[in-house]
C-alpha cells in the first residue's frame, strides 16, 4: 500500500475515534449486568452459584479464603412496604453522605435495594446503577420476612414470596436500574428450606454474609468499626446499611475501617467478584 494512502487511512481512523470519544459522557463504564431471565451471551452475565439439590436456590455467604485479601462491603437499602407515611413526614431512609464517602474512598460496593426504597428514591437508585463503582441487587419489594420470627418484621406468605422478588425487580427497573444483579438478600437474612424452594427457578443467588457490622440502630461508631475489623477475613462479605434513620453511624464506620483494612493489605471488591472467584460453588 502506498505510504500516502496509509497515512490518509490512519488519519480517518484517528478522527473517527476522536469523534466517538467526544460523544461519550464521562469515563467508560463496565458492560451492564444482565438481570435474571434476560437473554445475553454467557460471558456478559454476572456469576451466580449453581442451584442446590432439586434446583433449590443457592446461598452464598463468603468468598474463598485462599484467593488473597479481598472483602466485599454490602449495604442494605431497607424500606418496608408500610413506611411511606414516615418518609413523607421527613424520615430519611437514604444516606447520600455514605455513598459520597464510598466514592471518595474509591470503595466498590454491592447495594441490596428493596423495591419500596427504589420507589421512594428513584433518582438515587438510578445514580447508583449508572456508577460502575456499585452494583444494585434485590432485597425484596416489601422488606417483609420470608420466615416467621424475623426481628419482628411482618411476613410474606409462601405463595407471595416469588411475586415479591419479581415486583422488586420491576421497581428497580422502573427507577432506572436497567440491569439489576441476579442476587437476592432475604430481609433480616432470615430464610429456610421453604423460602429457598419458593424462589427456585428465578435464577438468583441468595447472598448472606459472614461479618455482621452491627450498625443497625447503633450509636457508637467506634464499637461498630471494631466489630467489622475483628471479623473480616479473606473473602468476607460485610453487611451494613445505607439508611440514615436506622443506621446513623455507618458513614463514620466506613471512613474508619477502610484505611485500616487497606493498611492490612485488603482489597475491596463487589459481591459479584467474590462469587466469580468461587467458580460457581458454595
Amino acid at each position: 500500500m502506498p505510504v500516502a494512502r496509509a497515512r490518509r487511512i490512519a488519519a480517518v481512523c484517528a478522527l473517527g475515534a476522536a469523534l466517538t470519544a467526544c460523544g461519550t459522557a464521562g469515563p467508560a463504564r463496565q458492560a451492564p449486568a444482565r438481570s435474571p431471565g434476560s437473554a445475553a451471551p454467557s460471558a456478559a452475565r454476572p456469576p451466580v452459584l449453581a442451584p442446590g439439590p432439586g434446583g433449590l436456590t443457592p446461598v452464598f455467604e463468603h468468598g474463598p479464603r485462599t484467593h488473597g485479601k479481598t472483602v466485599a462491603f454490602t449495604f442494605d437499602a431497607d424500606m418496608t412496604a408500610d413506611q411511606g407515611p414516615r418518609a413523607a413526614s421527613g424520615e430519611h431512609f437514604d444516606n447520600p453522605g455514605l455513598i459520597a464517602a464510598l466514592r471518595a474512598l474509591k470503595v466498590p460496593a454491592t447495594v441490596f435495594m428493596t423495591g419500596r426504597w427504589a420507589d421512594q428514591y428513584p433518582a438515587e437508585a438510578r445514580d447508583l446503577a449508572r456508577d460502575p463503582q456499585f452494583e444494585v441487587a434485590n432485597h425484596s419489594w416489601s422488606h417483609y420476612a420470608f420466615t416467621a420470627d424475623c426481628y419482628g418484621l411482618p411476613t410474606v406468605d409462601a405463595d407471595g414470596m416469588r411475586a415479591d422478588v419479581q415486583r422488586a425487580y420491576t421497581s428497580l427497573r422502573k427507577a432506572g436500574v436497567p440491569h439489576p444483579m441476579p442476587y437476592f438478600r432475604f430481609p433480616g437474612g432470615c430464610y429456610d428450606q421453604r423460602a429457598l424452594r419458593e424462589l427456585s427457578g428465578l435464577g438468583v443467588t441468595a447472598v448472606q454474609w459472614d461479618v455482621v457490622s452491627g450498625d443497625a440502630f447503633a450509636t457508637d461508631a467506634d464499637a461498630v468499626a471494631r466489630q467489622v475489623l475483628d471479623g473480616v477475613k479473606p473473602g468476607s462479605v460485610v453487611v451494613m446499611h445505607c439508611t440514615r434513620s436506622a443506621a446513623p453511624t455507618t458513614e463514620q464506620v466506613v471512613r474508619t475501617v477502610v484505611p485500616e483494612l487497606r493498611e492490612r493489605g485488603y482489597r475491596f471488591v463487589k459481591v459479584s467478584e467474590l462469587i466469580g472467584q468461587s467458580g460457581g460453588h458454595r
